[in-house]
């Protein structure tokens, strides 16, 4: 591998690491070939997401301007031109390597930059529209690595689960995206639990959730975990290690839930993280289930997730 792509897979990795903590330490359970690859499609995303985040980088306008000269410089990439850039020498070697599909990549790329413009969601629908970008074509660039027995089988769980992993994420972090000025939870949901974006910034700055945040946190939990179960039947159809590393990150996304339902639905009092004695023991959890068959009953014991 020449040197300036093996630094690119080196910097994906670095990236993931120090991001993606649990889902690096999913990918861990992969084949050492794979994992680059993974960790070259997490790179990708979270480049392009912290362009968009980084609010004290630029206005607006200058951030999305700097999505699209590097969004230009991708499908440059993609066309066969040389390109100057830490991470996508690597991101263009694993589409390659893989045939992926580059309209996956730009559905994601018109999410993010979404992002820069997009600030509520009037329904579950509008919603979902921005996580089919952002989230659910993830699930689908990650087939061809992960080699499901029945790829057009897998594809909607695929999707399913990305869309499970986002809304988890969005649930754990609503704090955090209002000082973006971002509400990732449905307009009609807040009007239904009688919730206001000022409520939630009042309880974001005092640090407590009121009983009718709390509610509407509860039932958009209800939406993830019926995400989850969607996503469930792919499981069986991965091989080997690749089955092993999802059933991991599902275990250990869905734990998030817990941790907020243990909290009392309340994500202002505290960020919700999964013990790293909790999060060792669903990553053992996971190995055991692979190499008995027996993941319904693991979940089942651990009380993560619901079992289809």
């Amino acid at each position: 591998m020449p040197v300036s792509l093996a630094a690119s897979y080196r910097r994906c990795q670095d990236l993931h690491r120090h991001h993606g903590r649990s889902y690096y330490l999913a990918t861990r359970l992969l084949p050492a070939w794979k994992r680059p690859h993974v960790h070259a499609l997490y790179g990708f995303a979270r480049h392009a997401d912290e362009i968009v985040d980084r609010t004290d980088t630029g206005t607006p306008a200058e951030r999305e301007r700097r999505l699209r000269d590097w969004s230009g410089r991708f499908l440059a990439g993609l066309g066969g031109e040389a390109v100057d850039d830490p991470l996508l020498p690597a991101l263009l070697h694993t589409v390659a390597t893989f045939d992926l599909d580059p309209a996956d990549f730009a559905a994601f790329l018109d999410s993010m930059a979404m992002d820069l413009t997009v600030r509520r969601y009037a329904d579950y629908p509008a919603l979902l529209s921005y996580m089919e970008g952002s989230a659910a074509v993830i699930g689908t660039l990650m087939l061809p690595i992960l080699g499901p027995a029945d790829p057009a089988a897998a594809r909607e769980p695929a999707r399913q689960l990305g869309l499970a992993f986002q809304l988890t994420n969005f649930l754990r972090d609503v704090a955090e995206d209002l000082t973006r000025d971002r509400v990732y939870l449905p307009q009609d949901d807040l009007t239904r639990f009688g919730v206001t974006t000022a409520d939630l910034r009042a309880a974001a700055t005092g640090g407590r959730a009121t009983p009718q945040i709390k509610s509407l946190i509860a039932y958009e939990i209800t939406r993830a975990r019926a995400h989850y179960a969607a996503a469930m039947p792919g499981l069986d159809l991965l091989p080997g290690a690749s089955q092993t590393c999802v059933r991991a990150a599902y275990l250990v996304y869905g734990a998030i839930l817990d941790e907020i339902e243990r909290a009392d639905h309340d994500v202002f009092t505290r960020r919700a993280v999964v013990p790293t004695h909790r999060r060792a023991r669903l990553l053992a959890q996971a190995l055991l289930a692979h190499r008995k068959g027996t993941f319904h009953n693991a979940e089942r014991q651990e009380g993560a997730l619901p079992v289809v």
